[in-house]
């Protein structure tokens, strides 16, 4: 049932969406430290560009490209505190703002269409 387009999408995307909240609670957490400069993840859609264009799922046993999610410093951040960090809470907050909505609209997706097979499989919804 996951291997479908949609399915999978949306569980590519809830991976990566997990990944960007862990990336931007450290940088939350470092926002004391002297010289720290705040990380982010590349947009989603250039990870699935560098997956798709890497590696081709030739059989649906084959793993799934995992794509390049390395957390990488955050070039939107300009500013910096007189120690030299660089971490903006309101910047960062509202990061976590869009990453919790596209987490909820993902998972909203992979629910709708797990009980759209559901049905079709006459097990209800």
């Amino acid at each position: 049932m996951t291997r479908t387009g949609v399915m999978a999408l949306a569980e590519r995307r809830l991976a990566w969406l997990e990944q960007r909240q862990q990336v931007l609670a450290q940088n939350i957490a470092n926002a004391d430290t002297p010289g720290y400069q705040p990380n982010d993840l590349a947009p989603f859609a250039r990870t699935l560009e560098s997956a798709a264009a890497s590696l081709t799922q030739t059989s649906p046993l084959h793993l799934a490209a995992a794509g390049n999610n390395r957390a990488q410093r955050d070039r939107a951040a300009v500013e910096s505190s007189p120690s030299g960090n660089g971490v903006s809470l309101d910047r960062e907050a509202l990061k976590i703002a869009d990453t919790d909505q596209a987490h909820a609209l993902a998972l909203a997706l992979h629910r709708r269409w797990a009980a759209m097979y559901k049905t079709a499989l006459g097990r209800g919804t």
